[in-house]
């Protein structure tokens, strides 16, 4: 096929949350853009094999284990609960599908122009693509943006293999409800996994390096008191796992670890690797085009997200911070802002961190760990979902609220939760901090009657040892 050349002033790489989220940006400013997407469609790993499917299944499940263990309770009663595995996983992709077909929608309203297929610098403003129909494309534009986000890590000795030995790719997608399943990891995307298929029936063990599950981002008080509810509901948590070996073989694999000083073997059905994931770099051709990279293997940004090439930038999961989609997106929209001469910006310090299991992990800024560890006079607020009305209607009562603030100014520095619905809780602190509020702005807040969002109130009020329903 013969060879196609045109002229943009933008060309994004990289067609997920931070990607097309840049690209449209741009478009709105009035930019001739041009975006590249190796997959099908875009939406990244996020919208095709991360975020979005995985949380279409954990709303699924959560019903589903809700029906099982809890709807006697509340005089719902059932008789042989079952579960479609195919028309979960249908409904999933289904939910997938609409989602890629209304960015292919932006895409057009904005006359962005899409090319499928596989992207590498080829000089200061050339990216050469080639295409997923076989052809192949030049692009030249004034400036690039570099959005390719992340792939999962694998294990060095036991390589995933798709089948037994697994990524959260595969595991987003299994067919049937695995007998017994070893979840190496208690991250995010261990323990959102881990949780699908535990509420499905399969025996989880979830093994973890550090001294506690939910690790990154959360207090130990908080990691502790998720381990105690998912161990409720039927997970096998295992801390300060070493993981040693993996071994497939024709009818399971068997895990081999350390653990206290101890050998420990487990068999199971398969092994879902979930151990992070790592800047989406190879074959992109960066190092080859000057653009230097981290110890760590990201790409090396200054406060413009410019990389050593100026006119290249970069964002997301390719850069440092946290690899979160709600992150990149942020970022996206202030490269193509600045791009404007506009004053983009990302106020990295109140970038909400969530795992979405039942009930759900959130935080956002320090946690009174790293505040102590910094040596800050800081004053917590605690209130507990027990003592909450709403809480205790939707029998959701396992949970809490921390607020953590300054002891001189007041000032909120994070505010860490376990809670039904975090994800959407956590917004209010996230707000109350972009503007620099106090424990007694959030205090003095009316918040509606009964509502969980209560207990943010309860625990800003519990800073100064004032919650009114403690």
């Amino acid at each position: 096929m013969a060879k196609d050349t045109k002229s943009f002033e933008i060309v994004v790489v990289g067609g997920g949350p931070g990607g097309y989220v840049a690209a449209i940006r741009a478009a709105q400013l009035g930019f001739k853009v041009a975006i590249v997407e190796g997959r099908s469609q875009l939406g990244g790993t996020c919208m095709n094999v991360g975020c979005i499917p995985s949380k279409a299944l954990l709303y699924t499940t959560e019903h589903f284990h809700f029906l099982e263990h809890d709807a006697a309770a509340h005089g719902i009663l059932f008789k042989d609960l079952k579960i479609d595995v195919a028309k979960m996983m249908a409904r999933k992709d289904a939910v997938v599908a609409q989602l890629g077909k209304g960015i292919a929608g932006l895409m057009k309203k904005n006359k962005i122009e899409v090319f499928f297929g596989w992207g590498k610098l080829a000089g200061d403003h050339t990216v050469e693509v080639a295409l997923s129909d076989g052809g192949s494309a030049t692009l030249e534009a004034e400036n690039i943006i570099l959005a390719t986000g992340s792939v999962p890590v694998e294990l060095p000795f036991a390589p995933c293999d798709g089948e037994k030995i697994i990524t959260s790719d595969q595991g987003i997608a299994l067919p049937e409800v695995p007998a017994k399943m070893v979840v190496i990891g208690g991250g995010a995307i261990g323990l959102e996994l881990a949780s699908v298929w535990n509420r499905l029936g399969s025996e989880v063990t979830v093994l973890e390096f550090l001294p506690r599950v939910a690790a990154v981002g959360f207090d130990a008080d908080i990691s502790r008191a998720a381990q105690r509810s998912f161990e409720k509901q039927g997970l096998t948590i295992k801390t300060g796992a070493k993981v040693e070996a993996i071994k497939a073989g024709k009818k399971g694999v068997t895990v081999q670890a350390e653990e206290d000083g101890k050998k420990a073997t487990y068999d199971a059905d398969l092994v879902l690797v979930a151990v992070g994931r790592k800047p989406n770099v190879h074959g992109l051709g960066a190092e080859e085009a000057g653009i230097k990279l981290t110890e760590k293997g990201r790409i090396e940004v200054n406060e413009r997200w410019q990389t050593s090439k100026l006119n290249v930038y970069a964002i997301g999961d390719v850069v440092a911070g946290p690899m979160l989609a709600h992150k990149a997106e942020e970022e996206g929209v202030a490269v193509a802002e600045i791009l404007a001469g506009l004053p983009g910006h990302v106020n990295e310090g109140v970038i909400p961190n969530v795992i979405y299991t039942a009930p759900e992990i959130a935080s956002v800024g320090l946690g009174e760990d790293a505040a102590k560890e910094r040596k800050l006079k800081i004053k917590v607020g605690k209130f507990s979902l027990m003592a909450n009305g709403r809480a205790l209607a939707m029998g959701a009562t396992d949970g809490q609220v921390k607020v953590i603030a300054d002891a001189e100014t007041d000032r909120v520095l994070g505010v860490q939760m376990i809670a039904a619905t975090a994800s959407d809780l956590i917004a209010e602190a996230v707000l109350l901090m972009e503007f620099g509020g106090s424990a007694e702005d959030l205090a003095r807040t009316v918040h509606a009657h009964p509502t969980l969002s209560e207990a943010n109130k309860e625990a800003a009020l519990a800073v100064d040892k004032r919650a009114l329903h403690a």
